[in-house]
């Protein structure tokens, strides 16, 4: 590790148990996923903080064919976790950093001694459970997203908590991709869609995360979630806003951003 990504690594943190936003990018860009990932580790080594699951998100085109890779991933703090109706469900986002709303699956992994899964189907039986959630996406850096898929890396993958309801029921997985889901906020629907227009789907998105875990020497372990992917889009939310999704069929969620 050399002092530029320590000290990317550690602005980040500092801005985040601080809940301050950073005006600047914290040193230079990563260019690479090894530089970008190289960032994310030590910021969590830095932190020393229970993780509870992962985020993985999109790479768009061209920097998918660049960066040679479609996804990225991000830690999702376990103090970050909530279970609709048994939490609050109220998050908190970074004023004058980047702040968005997911709606996503959410799958529960339970880790097989085997090698990573290849496959979406292989990968499904690497997972327990399934229920329908919100991923709240929030970066202390507002260009955290336009700077592109590195910057986006380097800063925990921009997540800021997930929230997790009903379960899907086994009989359901195989039917993913005919569910349709919606998304609004303050009353006001912002996206439609299924999961059959990411990439290869939920259980796609759970094998690119063992895989990429499995390159960085990180040991999966039993319960972690995982926020699958933006099924809807990654919609603007400010301060104080409400955002439902409804998943056809299985229910509804929904969380309000705090005031604080």
């Amino acid at each position: 590790m050399d002092s530029a990504t320590s000290e990317i690594a550690g602005a980040f943190v500092r801005a985040r148990r601080k809940w301050e936003a950073l005006t600047e990018y914290p040193g230079h860009r990563p260019t690479t996923l090894a530089q970008a990932y190289a960032i994310q580790d030590h910021a969590l080594d830095i932190w020393d903080r229970p993780v509870g699951g992962w985020k993985v998100g999109k790479i768009p085109s061209p920097a998918s064919e660049t960066l040679g890779a479609d996804r990225l991933v991000g830690p999702v703090f376990t103090d970050t976790i909530l279970y609709e109706g048994n939490d609050h469900s109220v998050f908190r986002i970074f004023d004058g950093g980047f702040a968005a709303i997911e709606a996503e699956f959410m799958l529960r992994l339970a880790p097989r001694k085997a090698p990573p899964p290849l496959t979406p189907d292989e990968a499904k039986t690497w997972v327990d459970e399934i229920r329908i959630g919100l991923e709240v996406a929030s970066s202390p850096y507002s260009r955290i997203n336009e700077d592109g898929p590195c910057v986006t890396i380097s800063d925990h993958g921009n997540n800021a908590g997930v929230l997790l309801g009903k379960t899907v029921p086994p009989d359901q997985w195989n039917n993913l991709d005919e569910i349709a889901v919606s998304l609004s906020i303050e009353g006001s629907q912002v996206g439609l869609a299924t999961t059959a227009d990411m990439l290869d789907g939920p259980f796609g998105a759970v094998g690119f995360l063992l895989r990429n875990l499995a390159e960085r020497g990180i040991d999966v372990q039993a319960g972690w979630w995982v926020s699958s992917g933006a099924i809807t889009g990654v919609h603007p939310i400010a301060r104080g806003e409400r955002a439902v999704a409804k998943f056809k069929g299985l229910g509804e969620i929904s969380t309000r951003i705090s005031t604080d």
